[in-house]
This record gives structure tokens, sequence and C-alpha cells, in this order.
């Protein structure tokens, strides 16, 4: 059974930095796509960070690239998520996800569904304060 753990949330200063992690098991990273979504308050869901084994590089939503960084470590079955540079917009619940589709994250994020990975894990609250 797949299951996936979020921890590492809290509350930051603008321009602060979090590392949130995910506790992944019942798959490895060979060939599950995994990521980051978030839900700020009155908005979607956002797709933040999404990595594929098939493509084997991280892709990142606009409104986060250059600033987070995915990463993972297939011993710990573990997969992270470096948020630095922090803004008030950031604040949302973060989840992180897995698929059993290795080329889930090539599929774009829809309001009917799609994209959004299989299984979620439960969130974890990131506020940034300004």
């Amino acid at each position: 059974e797949v299951q996936l753990q979020a921890f590492g949330g809290g509350l930051v200063q603008a321009g602060g930095s979090l590392r949130l992690s995910c506790a992944a098991s019942g798959f490895t990273f060979d060939d599950h796509s995994i990521g980051w979504f978030r839900q700020a308050p009155g908005k979607e869901y956002e797709r933040v960070s999404c990595f594929s084994p098939t493509d084997g590089v991280a892709s990142y939503s606009d409104s986060v690239k250059g600033r987070f960084t995915f990463s993972s470590d297939n011993t710990e079955n573990t997969f992270y998520l470096q948020m630095n540079n922090l803004k008030p917009e950031d604040t949302a619940v973060y989840y992180c996800a897995a698929d059993p589709t290795p080329w889930a994250c090539r599929i774009p994020t829809t309001r009917a569904g799609a994209g959004y990975l299989e299984v979620w894990g439960q969130g974890t609250l990131v506020t940034v304060s300004s």
C-alpha cells in the first residue's frame, strides 16, 4: 500500500527558508512519479514540483521556479522540497503525492482533475509572515 507522510511545515518570515520532507512507503521512486502540491486559502490546488523517473528531472510551477528545489533520497525513501526566499503568497497547506504512472508529471493539471497524481499524504501547513 502506497503511503506518504509530509512534515516540516511551520511559521517563517518572508525571505526565510523551510524544508519539507515526505516519508514514503509501499513503492520505490524508480517507477513512480512523485511531487508536491499546495492549496492556499481560498485558492485551487497547485502543482508545485513534480519528478517523473522517465524524465529524470523535476519540474516546477512558475510561481516557485528558482526558489524551490526538489530532491530525493532513494535509500531513505524520502523526498524533499527545499523552499528558499519564501513569500507571503507561499502560505498554503503543502501535500506530497505519488503516482504509479512513471510519466505522470508530463500531464498538465486541469480542473477535471488530470495531473494531480493518484495518492496523497496528509498536508503540512506553511505560513509565511510579511
